[in-house]
């Protein structure tokens, strides 16, 4: 179990030594090193599976049982609640699919959002293809958010399962989940949310939810582990069947190592939440405006205002597209939001879903902070942005 509450003495990543300043933390978090070194004794010495009967497997269950009631902590659920999966995306698919199967899928009808992460679309996409389960996308507003009465205007008798992401993970906005869950409760469906991105950012129960998804390396924990919190008595059919581990919902031999990972990772993030939730939107607020004192009158804002997460800044530079400013910016490592098809930039998906012209879809820039992100990171990262944004605008308006 994680001793030192203060995150402030914590160990820098290795990863981040001698890179670009690194400003994608919604994408992969450098794995902390504290988790690293919980997660190591799981590969060398306690090498046992946790289901034999001999000595070799007591230390592994044990530390199966400790990362279950670590995550749960984190989540405010119980320890027999938590299923451990190779993901967030399995962890979708374990909810939807897993309910739909359960209800028969050819007469269920599952709703989701337009602006949902693909792992949860393309699941609900699956369904209507394999066995033509009836799906609606609920439309989003301007600032990215899902109107309450459109749920309840879609909804029906028929509804198995409404899924609403908690925060988008390109924009950062937050659904009002407890509103859309109690419009789903109230007509016998279940709700799940993917909270892939906002578990360990800001608080997150699983009160007014069914089913809620967890990845682990959104936390600071590796690539290849993730959750599902299941609440007592939902009906679900495993989509890996096999030995009856995980309650029988996730057949398979547990990967010890990487579970005993994210266990410590949700501690680490339980311990500091607060104090890292005011840290990060200082940082946030302070990039904004420091770009906005350097771009008068380019600069918006992607997004809700208010309903954001804290470590997230999407925006877009007028006149200009985000993957040509980050060309020009190897010192930051960001992302665009954007797809890019045989070189050819296309709008974000999300932001076209928000009403966005191509342009000031284009033009998005998505910049998360993390656990690592000082004020000189954000200060140095804001004057390149600034200056090469200056660059580029005046070749454009050389070029007219």
């Amino acid at each position: 179990m994680v001793r030192d509450s203060n995150l402030l003495e914590n160990p820098v990543s290795h990863g981040l030594d001698s890179g670009p300043i690194y400003l994608d933390y919604n994408g992969p978090t450098p794995v902390d090193p504290r988790v690293t070194e919980a997660a190591l004794p799981f590969l060398t010495t306690h090498f046992g599976n946790p289901a034999s009967s001999h000595w070799y497997a007591d230390e592994p269950l044990r530390a199966l049982a400790q990362a279950r009631t670590q995550l749960a902590q984190l989540i405010g659920a119980d320890a027999s609640e938590i299923v451990f999966t190779s993901g967030g995306s399995e962890a979708d698919a374990l909810a939807i699919h897993g309910v739909a199967l359960a209800r028969h899928p050819a007469d269920a009808h599952v709703i989701t959002q337009v602006t949902e992460h693909p792992a949860v679309l393309e699941c609900c996409r699956a369904l209507q293809r394999r066995y033509g389960t009836e799906v609606s996308f609920l439309p989003v507003d301007r600032e990215g958010r899902v109107d309450p009465r459109d749920l309840a205007d879609a909804i029906t008798t028929r509804t198995a399962l409404v899924s609403i992401m908690t925060a988008n993970n390109e924009t950062g906005v937050l659904q009002p989940v407890s509103e859309l869950a109690r419009i789903a409760h109230d007509h016998g469906a279940l709700f799940h949310t993917d909270a892939a991105q906002a578990v360990g950012k800001i608080p997150v129960s699983v009160n007014d939810v069914d089913l809620l998804s967890i990845a682990g390396h959104k936390l600071y924990a590796p690539k290849g582990i993730g959750a599902l919190y299941v609440r007592p008595d939902v009906p679900l059919e495993p989509i890996v069947p096999g030995g009856g581990q995980e309650r029988g919902l996730r057949a398979g031999t547990e990967n010890v190592a990487l579970t005993v990972a994210l266990g410590t990772a949700a501690e680490l993030a339980r311990i500091d939440l607060a104090g890292s939730q005011r840290r990060l939107s200082r940082l946030r607020d302070l990039l904004y405006d420091n770009l906005e004192a350097r771009l008068p009158e380019r600069l918006h804002l992607n997004g809700h205002p208010d309903h954001r997460l804290p470590n997230t800044l999407n925006i877009g530079i007028k006149g200009l597209q985000g993957q040509d400013l980050l060309t020009m910016i190897p010192e930051i490592a960001a992302a665009t939001g954007s797809a890019c098809h045989s070189g050819a930039p296309e709008p974000s998906p999300v932001l076209s879903a928000m009403g966005q012209p191509a342009d000031r879809a284009l033009s998005a820039l998505r910049l998360s902070l993390g656990r690592w992100t000082t004020r000189d990171d954000v200060t140095e990262a804001s004057n390149l942005i600034a200056e090469a944004a200056k660059r580029l605008l005046s070749k454009t308006i050389e070029t007219r």
